[in-house]
């Protein structure tokens, strides 16, 4: 959790409960994000990953070697709370190292879910005791969604340049959009449409994880609110969802937007 990133402010302004678990979904988030960098070798990575698949197993087990996911099991409801959906997180993270392109939109929300959502909702599991955890999976799907979106709208011309298309494939062909406008220091008319529509749909998912919660979960859960509000913001400032900079900006955002959650609004 880079100082300044949204996932810092979430964990800093955290319900007490949900400290502990983030930290350790976090870390893992980190660890698999790691394996992405373009100096990491691919072949090094993919075997990475492997070796985490067989963790996740070990930890559903009750056996972790590793120090993270031995935080985990560790935790007050380590042992209460499945964590096998994580072999789907790596699975994902195994899609982005390999460039897998999602064919279709239908597909993007699954594997925004798997790639962020998950790790959230098992925080939430491992440490919040909450009354509407079908209102919690839909908060945490638009969150999941809505981060991918704006990830991949602020990231497109460099993963594009790496061979990389976040963005469903259909949609692009519909739009008449190829990898070389995907690459082009200037947009094409029809690219800046389209991101426009990106950037839309990408604020549309943040507000809606933000009014998803049931206002009796909304106090455990603020650091979801954190990081719904400071999603919005940077992607209305343009800002790329690596930024990482320290603002006090988003230290008063992240800070009012857990004061409204941990008071029910």
């Amino acid at each position: 959790m880079p100082p300044g990133s949204a996932r810092y402010w979430s964990w800093l302004f955290a319900a007490p409960a949900a400290r502990e678990p983030l930290l350790g979904m976090y870390a893992l988030g980190a660890e698999w994000r790691t394996l992405l960098e373009p100096a990491i070798d691919s072949g090094v990575a993919q075997a990475k990953l492997v070796w985490w698949r067989d963790e996740v197993l070990r930890l559903c087990a009750g056996s972790p070697v590793h120090p993270i996911t031995r935080h985990i099991a560790a935790l007050p409801r380590g042992g209460a709370v499945d964590c096998a959906r994580l072999d789907a997180a790596v699975a994902a993270v195994a899609a982005e190292l390999a460039g897998v392109p999602l064919e279709r939109a239908s597909d993007l929300e699954p594997h925004a879910t798997a790639l962020y959502g998950i790790p959230l909702l098992l925080a939430a599991r491992l440490g919040t005791p909450c009354s509407d955890w079908g209102a919690v999976q839909d908060c945490i799907t638009a969150l999941a969604t809505a981060e991918y979106l704006a990830r991949a709208h602020g990231c497109h011309r460099r993963d594009a340049r790496r061979g990389r298309i976040a963005f469903p494939v259909d949609q692009l062909l519909a739009a008449g959009i190829d990898n070389d406008d995907l690459a082009a220091d200037v947009p094409s008319p029809q690219l800046a449409v389209y991101l426009d529509g990106v950037r839309l749909q990408a604020a549309g998912c943040f507000s809606a994880a933000a009014a998803a919660l049931d206002p009796g979960d909304r106090p455990g859960l603020r650091h979801l609110s954190v990081i719904a509000a400071l999603g919005l913001r940077h992607l209305g400032e343009g800002r790329s969802p690596t930024d990482a900079d320290f603002r006090f900006g988003d230290l008063y955002n992240a800070w009012s937007a857990a004061r409204r959650a941990a008071a029910g609004r």
